[in-house]
């Protein structure tokens, strides 16, 4: 089954980049008929001293950051409305936004976290990455990190998805879904899948896997990647999608698929993530957010959404 129509949670700050993902959430819940949720989170400074004239202060500083939180979130409403989405409700919480994030998505059965990241580079790409990132280890759900193309221009999905696949039980959800946005959307929908090469993968950090391969084990290892892409191109038309293209890769998967996504310029990359806990997630877990930290566009990782106690 798909993850639409689902619960949508859009965290935002009310920023530039969070704007974008704003745009984004609200297209993609327009076109899955999902619900839309926003939470503004606000950390307030704790007071170690609980008898101090300063914690005395303590209801009106979280008041206040209710107040200017709340603000955040009627604005991003009003932008939303206008752009033909209905916002089903909005959240404030205060306290640490991965937590925030995190509990309130579990609390509402989300299906989808969407979340702005900022420019690659700086030192805000750095404190915004390691809460885009964190979520997207911890989440109970699917993630959708979106990033701007170039000159913060907005865009839509009508272009070009690529979803990274690996054939296996864990990335059906994400053909599903990478399916389902681009019927919806009219987007391009390209495929690849990566055969590592037979030695030890961290030997080729940086380098290029093509130069260390007889052309008898890379022309092999093409071709077992285009039987695997064959085949899911197969249960993509069955199911009533449209895959354009399709490409077999050699290499380290998360360096060709971040590659890859540049040189098609593709406005979405789709990948799948393990189950949390299993050493299957690390493995994959290891790929997913290495696009995610890496991509020069948005990535979608897409996890089947986890029961909560």
């Amino acid at each position: 089954m798909s993850i639409f129509p689902t619960k949508i949670l859009l965290a935002t700050d009310g920023s530039k980049e969070a704007t974008l993902a704003a745009r984004t959430a609200a297209d993609l819940a327009r076109k899955t008929e999902s619900e839309l949720h926003l939470l503004h989170s606000r950390a307030v400074p704790m007071l170690i001293e609980a008898d101090s004239e300063a914690a005395r202060d303590v209801p009106y500083a979280e008041e206040t950051a209710r107040r200017e939180a709340q603000k955040v979130l009627d604005a991003q409403v009003e932008q939303i409305k206008a752009l033909g989405t209905k916002v089903t409700q909005t959240h404030v919480r205060l306290g640490w936004p991965v937590e925030q994030i995190g509990i309130l998505a579990e609390e509402i059965r989300a299906g989808l976290i969407v979340m702005g990241s900022r420019g690659l580079g700086g030192i805000k790409r750095a404190l915004m990455g390691s809460v885009s990132d964190s979520v997207v280890h911890h989440a109970h759900c699917s993630v959708l990190v979106v990033r701007a193309g170039e000159n913060w221009q907005v865009t839509a999905f009508s272009q070009r998805i690529l979803l990274a696949t690996d054939g296996s039980k864990n990335a059906t959800l994400a053909t599903q879904a990478a399916t389902e946005i681009a019927t919806k959307t009219g987007a391009d929908l390209h495929l690849v899948h990566v055969k590592l090469p037979p030695y030890d993968s961290s030997f080729f950090e940086g380098i290029n896997t093509g130069d260390y391969l007889q052309d008898e084990e890379a022309a092999e290892l093409k071709r077992n990647a285009q039987e695997l892409l064959n085949k899911q191109v197969n249960q993509i038309q069955a199911a009533g999608g449209r895959v354009v293209q399709v490409h077999p890769r050699v290499g380290i998967p998360q360096a060709e698929i971040t590659d890859l996504a540049e040189e098609i310029g593709a406005i979405l990359v789709v990948v799948g993530s393990r189950e949390r806990g299993t050493m299957s997630r690390v493995l994959m877990g290891s790929v997913s957010d290495s696009v995610v930290h890496h991509a020069h566009c948005s990535v979608l990782v897409v996890r089947k959404e986890e029961p909560t106690d």
